[in-house]
C-alpha cells in the first residue's frame, strides 16, 4: 500500500513542530530539549532513552527527523502555552493534528475536534480532518 500525502506531510512537518517550540519556549536550547523528554516522560508520550542536548534540538528543528515521541511532547506543549501558538504552516499543520490523534484516543472526528483548543480549529481544521482519515486508514498505528 502506498504512503498516503497526508502522512509523508506529517513526517516532514515534525521538525517545523520541534522547531516552534525552540522558537517560542522561554528558555536555553538545552533547557528546552530537557522539558520535552521530561514532557514525554511524565505525560507518557513516549519514553526518550537519553534526555537530548540543545544541539541534538537544534538539529531535530531543521534537517533532522526528530522523534515521535518529540514532536508529541512539542505538540503537547504548544497547545497549552497561554500565548496560544498555532502551526505557522501546511507542513506543521499536519503534524500538529498527526501528534493530537496519537496524543489522546478519541471515538469520533467530531469528538478530536471538539476537544482541540479553540484558537487552533480553523487552523488545524483541514489537517485534522485528514489526519482522522489517515487514522481510520489504520496508519496511525
Amino acid at each position: 500500500m502506498p504512503e498516503s500525502p497526508f502522512y509523508a506531510k506529517a513526517m516532514r512537518g515534525t521538525s517545523r513542530l520541534v522547531g516552534h517550540w525552540l522558537m517560542i519556549g522561554q528558555a536555553d536550547s538545552d533547557r528546552l530539549a530537557m522539558i520535552l523528554a521530561d514532557t514525554a516522560r511524565v505525560a507518557k508520550l513516549g519514553e526518550p532513552e537519553d534526555t537530548p542536548d540543545g544541539a541534538t534540538l537544534q538539529a531535530w528543528s531543521g534537517d533532522s527527523q526528530p522523534p515521535l515521541w518529540a514532536a508529541r511532547a512539542a505538540t503537547f506543549l504548544l497547545m497549552q502555552m497561554p500565548s496560544r501558538p498555532a502551526p505557522r504552516d501546511e507542513l506543521e499543520a499536519c503534524a500538529w493534528a498527526y501528534c493530537w490523534l496519537r496524543n489522546r484516543r478519541f471515538e469520533s472526528y467530531d469528538e478530536a475536534r471538539a476537544a482541540l483548543p479553540e484558537h487552533l480549529l480553523d487552523s488545524l481544521d483541514e489537517a485534522l480532518n485528514e489526519a482522522w482519515a489517515d487514522s481510520q486508514s489504520q496508519r496511525l498505528i
